[in-house]
């Protein structure tokens, strides 16, 4: 079994406490796909320091050179589209369909990205005199640190690790240990399209150590987060504490009304695709179905059909849907929140049960689930579970509907599907979230638009769209008289 070290100043290096831990299948918990560094406090400070002393340099570079980095990851990408899907698979247990998708769309960020380069801008203005020439300059802000989480392991991180480069940044990356293989992976890409030692850098490892490190940090300029509301929250009271600023995309407990108009085939197959696909493991997913009463059995029994017909399998198999969960903790919680809504009175329609037949003993595999009977007090309707699980609510009235829908601490997305161009104008406008859609699953996203939340749900600027770089970069103000 091969052993990964962490990447600092261009080295694949041991930690220094030498304590590694392993990397499991979740669909096949026995099989181990490699062994990683436990790293240590001293392990982060190496990194950041490396980071530091390569800023200047790195900075001192055109954003067309550093540029030139993501343009040589594309064909690189493409290429080993396939090898990176049974990875994906392997880590994550998704199938090797989404697998594959996730590679597609990591390439078309990077387009996105590497495209933005050329538009690092400031602003001239007049001044007070004549003889006086002012204007804006864009700088990058120094050594930063990148955490990212496991559902969309390569996706995110290029996400966050591209837009910090191209602005002239250096990194310290921190993956999520579920995915530790994949970042090795990505960062072997990088390495190959040239990019300087010391301007990315690797440190695997515990959360409560290395990350805990990472938002002390004062070398550490900011900090790019994704993950969950309680440890961004955690986290960024540590970074701006110390004067850093900190970008985070956290939780999501999101909500897809469906009015009686609606195309009812077309809004359940959204809500599938959206809350039960990927085993709900999208931040964006729906989680909260809300339906008019008088057509709110008929929707039930239609998503029940199709969630019951959705093929769990190990996710190389032939028609899998879903494959298996991440880990044991996301089958505990899975397994938390149904025996929570059965407890608070709700009715579960289908599912709430782990798989064990045909193999799936071996593995972490749950059941598509759809719980009806759902009050807005109860967990399953204010908490998020990540999972495939939909809590499904029933109102009254559009105005109760909305207003459901944002009772709830969290607001990155939501959908309506209604043919009612009013309605949907209306809802857009009021509906407390950051992304929102009109007859599209909630989980669907562009890399030419902006991407983040309201409330616990995010932190600081948004990511990709024309905002990407706005959180890498800091405005000078220059006069300049001759």
């Amino acid at each position: 079994m091969e052993t990964y070290g962490n990447f600092i100043n261009g080295s694949w290096v041991h930690s220094e406490s030498g304590e590694t831990f392993e990397s499991t299948n979740p669909a096949s918990i026995d099989e181990v796909l490699g062994i990683f560094q436990s790293s240590s406090v001293t392990d982060t400070r190496l990194a950041v320091q490396s980071a530091v002393e390569a800023f200047p340099n790195w900075s001192r570079q055109s954003a067309i050179h550093r540029g030139d980095i993501l343009y040589r990851l594309i064909p690189m990408l493409e290429e080993e589209k396939e090898r990176l899907a049974t990875l994906i698979v392997k880590e994550v247990g998704k199938t090797i369909v989404a697998a594959r998708k996730e590679v597609d769309a990591t390439v078309q960020a990077l387009k996105h990205f590497s495209g933005a380069a050329s538009r690092i801008a400031g602003e001239t203005v007049p001044a007070n005199d004549p003889d006086t020439f002012t204007y804006s300059i864009k700088e990058p802000l120094g050594a930063v640190g990148v955490i990212t989480p496991f559902n969309f392991p390569l996706g995110i991180g290029v996400y966050k690790i591209a837009p910090a480069i191209i602005a002239g940044n250096t990194v310290v990356y921190k993956p999520p240990n579920d995915t530790a293989r994949i970042a090795t992976e990505l960062v072997k890409f990088f390495v190959q399209a040239g990019i300087p030692k010391g301007v990315l850098n690797m440190v695997t490892g515990a959360g409560e150590i290395v990350g805990r490190e990472m938002g002390e940090n004062k070398q550490l300029k900011a900090i790019s987060f994704t993950g969950s509301s309680h440890v961004g929250l955690q986290l960024g009271r540590s970074v701006t504490a110390r004067g850093g600023k900190m970008q985070a995309e956290m939780g999501g407990k999101n909500a897809t009304l469906i009015l009686e108009d609606a195309d009812l085939e077309a809004a359940i197959t959204g809500v599938v695709i959206s809350g039960m696909y990927n085993n709900g493991q999208s931040c964006t997913g729906t989680s909260r179905l809300i339906v008019p009463r008088s057509i709110a059995r008929e929707v039930i029994d239609r998503l029940v059909e199709k969630a019951n017909a959705i093929t769990v399998a190990d996710g190389f198999s032939a028609g899998a849907e879903n494959g298996a969960i991440a880990n044991e903790k996301q089958l505990k919680t899975y397994l938390h929140y149904i025996e929570s809504a059965k407890q608070a009175g709700a009715t579960i329609e289908c599912g709430g049960e782990r798989l064990l037949d045909s193999g799936k003993d071996k593995g972490y595999f749950v059941a598509p689930t759809v719980i009806s009977g759902v009050t807005t007090k109860m967990a399953v309707a204010q908490e998020e579970i990540f999972g495939p699980v939909v809590a499904v609510i029933e109102v009254d009235s559009y105005e109760e509907a909305i207003a459901i829908a944002n009772d709830t601490d969290f607001g990155l997305s939501s959908a309506i599907f209604t043919k009612d161009l009013h309605k949907a104008h209306d809802f857009t406008r009021r509906i407390q979230t950051g992304v929102t859609h009109v007859n599209v699953p909630s989980n669907h996203y562009e890399n030419q638009l902006p991407f983040g939340g309201k409330k616990n749900s995010s932190i600081g600027p948004r990511e990709q769209g024309s905002a990407a770089l706005d959180f890498w970069l800091e405005t000078k103000a220059v006069y300049l008289k001759s």
